[in-house]
Protein backbone atom coordinates (compact mmCIF):
# COMPACT_ATOMS: atom_id res chain seq x y z
CA UNK A 1 0.00 0.00 0.00
CA UNK A 2 1.05 3.55 -0.87
CA UNK A 3 -0.92 6.21 1.28
CA UNK A 4 -0.42 9.76 -0.58
CA UNK A 5 -1.95 13.12 1.60
CA UNK A 6 -2.09 16.63 -0.47
CA UNK A 7 -1.93 19.78 0.83
CA UNK A 8 -1.30 23.24 -0.11
CA UNK A 9 -4.77 24.26 -1.71
CA UNK A 10 -6.33 27.10 -0.85
CA UNK A 11 -7.53 30.65 -2.74
CA UNK A 12 -5.57 32.77 -5.10
CA UNK A 13 -5.88 35.83 -7.64
CA UNK A 14 -5.52 35.07 -10.99
CA UNK A 15 -1.53 35.50 -11.80
CA UNK A 16 -0.98 34.08 -8.05
CA UNK A 17 1.17 31.45 -7.09
CA UNK A 18 0.49 27.72 -4.83
CA UNK A 19 2.59 25.28 -4.17
CA UNK A 20 0.63 21.89 -3.58
CA UNK A 21 2.51 19.10 -1.63
CA UNK A 22 1.89 15.27 -1.36
CA UNK A 23 3.24 13.31 1.43
CA UNK A 24 3.90 9.27 0.21
CA UNK A 25 3.86 6.92 2.35
CA UNK A 26 3.75 3.34 2.55
CA UNK A 27 5.52 0.41 0.71
CA UNK A 28 8.46 1.28 -1.25
CA UNK A 29 7.65 3.70 -4.30
CA UNK A 30 10.90 3.87 -5.94
CA UNK A 31 9.86 2.62 -8.69
CA UNK A 32 6.75 4.60 -9.07
CA UNK A 33 5.50 7.41 -10.92
CA UNK A 34 3.69 10.12 -9.19
CA UNK A 35 1.21 12.31 -10.87
CA UNK A 36 -1.01 15.35 -10.25
CA UNK A 37 -4.46 15.59 -11.66
CA UNK A 38 -7.27 18.22 -11.31
CA UNK A 39 -10.94 17.63 -11.70
CA UNK A 40 -12.86 21.21 -12.15
CA UNK A 41 -16.42 21.18 -11.57
CA UNK A 42 -19.06 19.47 -13.53
CA UNK A 43 -16.00 18.20 -16.01
CA UNK A 44 -14.02 15.07 -16.04
CA UNK A 45 -10.63 14.88 -14.40
CA UNK A 46 -7.63 15.51 -15.79
CA UNK A 47 -3.74 14.57 -16.25
CA UNK A 48 -2.06 17.52 -14.81
CA UNK A 49 2.04 16.43 -14.57
CA UNK A 50 3.77 13.63 -13.48
CA UNK A 51 7.34 12.39 -12.40
CA UNK A 52 9.36 9.69 -12.08
CA UNK A 53 10.58 9.20 -8.93
CA UNK A 54 13.63 7.36 -9.06
CA UNK A 55 14.89 9.39 -12.15
CA UNK A 56 12.86 12.91 -11.52
CA UNK A 57 11.98 12.73 -15.69
CA UNK A 58 8.63 14.89 -15.51
CA UNK A 59 5.71 15.01 -18.24
CA UNK A 60 3.28 17.65 -18.27
CA UNK A 61 -0.05 18.43 -19.93
CA UNK A 62 -0.13 21.36 -22.60
CA UNK A 63 -1.83 23.64 -20.63
CA UNK A 64 0.21 24.05 -17.69
CA UNK A 65 3.65 23.89 -19.12
CA UNK A 66 5.80 26.13 -18.82
CA UNK A 67 3.69 27.22 -15.76
CA UNK A 68 3.37 24.79 -13.72
CA UNK A 69 6.66 22.55 -11.97
CA UNK A 70 6.45 19.04 -10.56
CA UNK A 71 9.29 17.96 -8.15
CA UNK A 72 9.87 15.59 -5.70
CA UNK A 73 11.84 15.27 -2.50
CA UNK A 74 13.36 12.07 -1.57
CA UNK A 75 14.68 13.26 1.76
CA UNK A 76 11.17 14.14 2.83
CA UNK A 77 8.86 11.41 0.55
CA UNK A 78 7.04 14.52 -0.99
CA UNK A 79 6.04 15.23 -4.51
CA UNK A 80 5.30 18.78 -4.97
CA UNK A 81 3.45 21.00 -8.23
CA UNK A 82 4.59 24.79 -8.21
CA UNK A 83 1.93 26.37 -9.77
CA UNK A 84 2.42 29.92 -10.88
CA UNK A 85 0.53 32.27 -13.46
CA UNK A 86 -2.89 30.50 -12.25
CA UNK A 87 -5.86 31.06 -14.04
CA UNK A 88 -9.24 30.92 -13.00
CA UNK A 89 -9.53 27.96 -15.35
CA UNK A 90 -7.11 26.39 -13.39
CA UNK A 91 -9.51 26.09 -10.50
CA UNK A 92 -10.05 22.46 -9.33
CA UNK A 93 -9.30 19.87 -6.90
CA UNK A 94 -6.09 18.56 -7.32
CA UNK A 95 -5.43 15.02 -6.77
CA UNK A 96 -1.59 13.03 -5.92
CA UNK A 97 -1.77 9.36 -8.05
CA UNK A 98 1.25 6.88 -7.68
CA UNK A 99 1.49 3.65 -9.76
CA UNK A 100 4.59 1.77 -10.96
CA UNK A 101 3.39 2.51 -14.91
CA UNK A 102 3.56 5.65 -16.59
CA UNK A 103 0.79 4.17 -18.94
CA UNK A 104 -1.35 3.94 -15.81
CA UNK A 105 -0.91 7.68 -14.80
CA UNK A 106 -1.32 8.84 -18.11
CA UNK A 107 -4.95 7.06 -18.42
CA UNK A 108 -5.41 8.12 -14.93
CA UNK A 109 -5.95 4.59 -13.72
CA UNK A 110 -3.55 5.00 -11.27
CA UNK A 111 -3.43 2.33 -8.28
CA UNK A 112 -3.30 4.90 -5.16
CA UNK A 113 -4.93 8.31 -5.00
CA UNK A 114 -5.18 10.94 -2.77
CA UNK A 115 -8.33 12.76 -1.37
CA UNK A 116 -7.53 16.06 -3.17
CA UNK A 117 -6.75 20.01 -2.28
CA UNK A 118 -8.95 22.59 -3.83
CA UNK A 119 -7.26 24.81 -5.49
CA UNK A 120 -9.73 28.12 -6.36
CA UNK A 121 -8.07 31.35 -8.49
CA UNK A 122 -10.27 34.00 -8.42
CA UNK A 123 -10.24 36.76 -11.59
Amino acid sequence: QVQLVESGGGVVQAGGSLRLSCAVSGRTFSTYYMGWFRQAPGKEREFVAAITWSTGNTYYADSVKGRFTISRDKATDTVYVQMNSLRPEDTAVYYCAADRSITEIRTQTARYWGQGTQVTVSS
